[in-house]
């Protein structure tokens, strides 16, 4: 028990180097198949190299940034969202990945950043939720009052789980972290976050 966190810790990350390395080594392999024989000799030995894929893979993300953090490099990424909005199947895809991670990771959104308590799958049985924002379009006609979005994670896979709209009345709002309601969410309710100020008003 003292040594299972440090051992899974480090299981991942072997993990996540082959699978980087392998996907590095898969590009190589196609460059060297293409190269001239002097530099295809050179793309397989760098195969060879552990840990490569991870190094550029954080060099490449690294570089993405402070070109996106620029005029020049915004006005490049708008004509890539251009180029991919007008390939058929392929627009279709990427229209409704991007407007999933807009709407999760932007940093003026709402979701996923408020833990929240609600009675979950019957009257009197509660679990913890997230708050992902107010419903809306042709949804909000048809309820009557003020609803919020919740999704409720499934135990100890968070991933899968539950998308509920519900009066707000119902609805408490926690002081605890995200990380730390997902913590105790993962754990079965055995790792119980530290106590926190509670919160008067409910959420908004």
């Amino acid at each position: 028990m003292v040594w299972l966190p440090l051992a899974i810790t480090i299981w991942v990350l072997l993990w996540m180097i082959s699978t980087l390395d392998s996907v590095l080594g898969g590009v190589l392999s196609a460059l060297a198949a293409v190269a001239p024989e002097s530099l295809g000799d050179l793309v397989l030995r760098m195969r060879n190299i552990p840990g490569l894929g991870v190094i550029l893979v954080f060099s490449f993300m690294l570089i993405t940034g402070a070109l996106v953090s620029n005029v020049a490099g915004r006005w490049w990424l708008k004509q890539w969202d251009r180029l991919f909005t007008h390939i058929p199947v392929v627009k279709s895809i990427y229209n409704s990945v991007k407007k999933v991670s807009d709407t999760l990771f932007s940093s003026n959104g709402n979701a996923f950043r408020t833990a929240v308590l609600v009675q979950y799958p019957r009257q009197g049985s509660w679990t913890i939720a997230f708050l992902t924002g107010v419903p809306g379009g042709e949804v909000q006609n048809h309820l009557v009052g003020d609803f919020v979005s919740v999704y409720v994670p499934t135990t100890p896979n968070p991933t899968s789980g539950f998308f509920l709209m519900l009066p707000r009345a119902d609805v408490i709002e926690l002081s605890m972290s995200v990380d730390e309601a997902l913590t105790y969410v993962i754990s079965m309710g055995s790792v119980v976050p530290t106590p926190h100020p509670p919160v008067i008003a409910r959420s908004k």
